[in-house]
């Protein structure tokens, strides 16, 4: 299986960055394709709502580094959404991502997980119920969702008790 994980978080080296990989480890080992692509730090612009990509088999009319999003999903079998959590929701550079998927009602993805931190705890319900209700109008198939909550600092992530979350998720592909 190729999947794809859409890392959020614009911090290098940070608690989600180190969620992300654990994860792809974990799949990788039982012989799944897995790629990482950092979107916090590309440039890609917010969707205009002009529809151009309707009348052009989901061509966005913008040509920013949203192209390299569409190039490395355009035969994925599963994307992983990860992102830590900023104000009770994902980043604002994967919800723009997110966002721009408009366009690609093309891409052929099925499944998805979704991996979310945050330096508190119970701040989570806004980026899941975003998760969820695209999950139930796309029908995708959600493979879990993991929340690793008190990531106070950076590096925390790598003794979280939830981490075993997300290598087993990864090792269940």
């Amino acid at each position: 299986m190729k999947i794809v994980v859409l890392n959020g978080s614009p911090r290098k080296g940070g608690n989600t960055e180190i969620m992300a990989q654990a994860f792809a480890e974990a799949a990788y080992k039982n012989q799944n394709e897995v790629s990482i692509l950092d979107v916090a730090p590309m440039n890609i612009r917010g969707c205009l709502g002009c529809k151009y990509c309707w009348a052009h088999k989901g061509e966005c009319v913008q040509k920013d580094d949203m192209g390299k999003v569409f190039e490395a999903l355009v035969d994925a079998d599963m994307v992983v959404f990860a992102s830590p959590i900023y104000w009770f929701d994902i980043t604002a550079q994967m919800k723009t991502v997110i966002d721009r998927l408009y366009a690609g009602g093309s891409v052929g993805f099925h499944k998805t997980a979704l991996l979310l931190d945050a330096g508190a705890d119970h701040v989570f319900d806004a980026a899941i119920a975003q998760y969820k209700a695209m999950t139930s109008y796309l029908k995708w198939e959600d493979m879990g969702i993991i929340t690793v909550p008190n990531m106070e600092t950076k590096g925390s992530m790598t003794t979280a008790p939830n981490l075993d979350a997300v290598i087993r998720l990864g090792e269940s592909l």
